[in-house]
């Protein structure tokens, strides 16, 4: 049973031009994730899956395995769940562990940790995610909690968000299921600071600042 990291990337962020590889704390968002992903023991390798000659060039100079991605599983308008399932289809691995760039700041113990609760369990998938204590509406109308009875943040009912940080799935799984989450699946959290997800301009600054006060050992 081979355990490989899936590195999904493409050409064309709308949000963050050119995200995974404009500069991020003197590297990039790409060369650091293989690089963490490369040296977890756990991990049989690393495959990259792109539709762009670059990133799989600067993929296979690091020592992964890379697959080209056909532009119609690149383009922004195709169905995610179309894409997890070629994607899985060209997975070399037995267990997919899915790592997106955008979450740099998760650690390797969380990843490692990850791993080990798919292994040790009979989870079809096991994906991180982060608490949201936060007053929620949809349609101008509260969803987790009564205007009446205002409760402070800290008591509002735990609701999780899933980050896409870590996930691992078996390969089968994600083919049947078309996507790294399943029915029977188990929320792992792990804390805010490593669910940090770049969507956004914004979201690129603070996540290199405090990437770069990580790599200084200050975070």
């Amino acid at each position: 049973m081979k355990i490989k990291a899936l590195v999904a990337v493409r050409s064309g962020s709308e949000r963050v031009p050119n995200k995974n590889l404009r500069n991020f704390s003197n590297g990039t968002l790409l060369k650091y994730k293989l690089e963490q992903l490369l040296r977890i023991s756990a991990l049989d390798g690393v495959v990259v899956n792109s539709n762009d000659d670059t990133m799989l060039d600067i993929a296979k100079n690091l020592g992964c395995e890379v697959v080209k991605r056909e532009q119609i599983f690149a383009d922004a308008k195709t169905s995610m769940s179309d894409v997890y399932e070629n994607m899985a289809e060209n997975f070399t691995g037995d267990i997919v562990v899915y790592c997106n760039v955008t979450n740099p700041l998760i650690s390797d113990e969380q990843i490692i940790r990850v791993i080990e609760v798919y292994l040790d369990n009979e989870f079809e998938s096991v994906n991180t995610a982060h608490l949201v204590k936060e007053f929620l509406f949809l349609d101008n109308k509260p969803i987790n909690y009564d205007v009446t009875k205002q409760p402070r943040s800290q008591d509002l009912p735990d609701i999780y968000a899933l980050n896409f940080a870590a996930n691992v799935i078996s390969k089968e799984h994600m083919i049947r299921f078309k996507n790294i989450i399943s029915p029977k699946c188990k929320l792992l959290e792990i804390p805010m600071i490593e669910a940090v997800d770049i969507d956004t301009m914004l979201d690129f600054e603070v996540a290199e600042y405090l990437f770069d006060k990580k790599l200084k050992g200050i975070l």
